[in-house]
């Protein structure tokens, strides 16, 4: 029998809002994943996350690891610089800059290209740095949730047409909620995971990968025994399973969740998205909000929030309140301005931005707060 669950509204950048669909399927007969039976989830798993991106099976493959998003993202920086190679990483934000520290962690030397964070990444600079170091390898985030800014595709897809670079993208927050054809954009290592824009549970990271790209990597030794991306690969491509003890239960929420956004049709939920992001854009700039972006530089799936600067103000407070009422929003990520953020990723749908808008306006009142314009003095 299905117990009863209370619905909850994340309006954090993940792990997301899910479906009870995505949370029941959880609850199956207990496997051991060294069977045939559980083989063939993972292998329709790994194919039909390919059909997202317009990922060509020809061309690419999908590799399978349990963990977060920062999980896979260890694995290719880890698994894909041979000693000779070159690496650019672009940072205008947290997670940028967590690659770098990934790539101190196991002593591969890179370059840093940084912006202020929130602000454009500068190609020109990069371009300038790729020429003169004969950079091979580039690194770059899709949608830095730091802020919600949109670095672009086409600008970086441009380094592998002049310079033949092979280019990693981080798209755990933007893969199935924001366009990505990888037969328009062709690069190498593309990350992500099943609790953001996917709407499965936490658990589950997964690398998109070229394959010619990841079959030269059989001689480059891994710097990680665990998040071997080559080992790992092979493993599923012999075997149909992972190396290591997969999250069994989090892999059916995850094929749930797949089945969910096929059924839905991938520019169907990137328009709700959009359409959810606009609601609740315009009802904060009802309200007297300053947002940290320009709508021509945001992602459509997060937004970032100024504080404003009343004494009554307390992001704690607000939190608390609207976490009793059901609604969860999450803490600022930069550096130099006190802000918040609410992210539309999720099973969310327009009532529940008018819900949480209603209730935001009632909770400022609540903690005696009324947002004006000199408050952003």
């Amino acid at each position: 029998m299905k117990i009863d669950i209370e619905r909850k509204i994340l309006l954090n950048p993940g792990p997301a809002t899910t479906s009870n669909s995505v949370k029941y399927a959880q609850v199956v007969p207990d496997i051991c994943p060294r069977e045939q039976e559980f083989g063939n989830v993972l292998t329709t798993l790994r194919r039909d996350l390919l059909k997202v991106i317009n990922a060509s099976e020809r061309l690419y493959t999908t590799v399978l690891f349990g963990g977060s998003g920062t999980a896979v993202m260890d694995s290719i920086i880890s698994s894909v610089m041979h000693p000779n190679n070159t690496l650019l990483i672009l940072v205008n934000g947290a997670y940028g800059q967590r690659m770098c520290e990934i790539a101190d962690t196991y002593n591969i030397p890179y370059e840093k290209l940084e912006m202020d964070w929130g602000k454009p990444l500068d190609f020109k600079a990069a371009l300038r740095i790729v020429e003169e170091k004969g950079i091979d390898h580039l690194a770059m985030v899709h949608h830095e949730t730091t802020t919600g800014i949109l670095n672009p595709l086409h600008e970086f897809i441009e380094f592998k047409k002049k310079f033949g670079c092979t280019l990693i993208l981080d798209a755990i927050s933007s893969y199935a909620g924001i366009h990505i054809d990888l037969g328009q954009t062709p690069v190498d290592y593309l990350m992500s995971t099943s609790n953001k824009c996917l709407q499965g549970m936490p658990g589950v990271a997964f690398a998109i990968c070229n394959k010619k790209s990841l079959v030269a990597l059989e001689y480059v030794k891994s710097r990680s025994y665990y998040l071997d991306l080559y080992k790992q690969y092979q493993n599923l491509e012999v075997k149909n399973q992972t190396r290591f003890t997969p999250p069994v239960q989090a892999i059916y929420a995850m094929r749930a969740a797949l089945d969910e956004l096929l059924n839905e049709g991938v520019k169907n939920r990137i328009h709700r998205y959009e359409e959810n992001w606009d609601r609740l854009r315009s009802g904060l700039l009802k309200l007297g909000f300053k947002l940290l972006l320009e709508s021509s530089q945001e992602s459509k799936v997060l937004l970032t929030i100024i504080e404003p600067d009343d004494p009554n103000f307390s992001f704690t407070g607000l939190h608390d309140r609207l976490f009793e009422e059901g609604f969860t929003i999450y803490p600022g990520k930069v550096y130099n301005e006190n802000t918040f953020r609410l992210s539309i990723l999720g099973d969310l749908y327009l009532e529940d931005i008018d819900d949480f808008l209603v209730n935001l306006k009632a909770s400022l009142e609540y903690i005696n707060v009324s947002i004006n314009p000199m408050h952003y003095s």
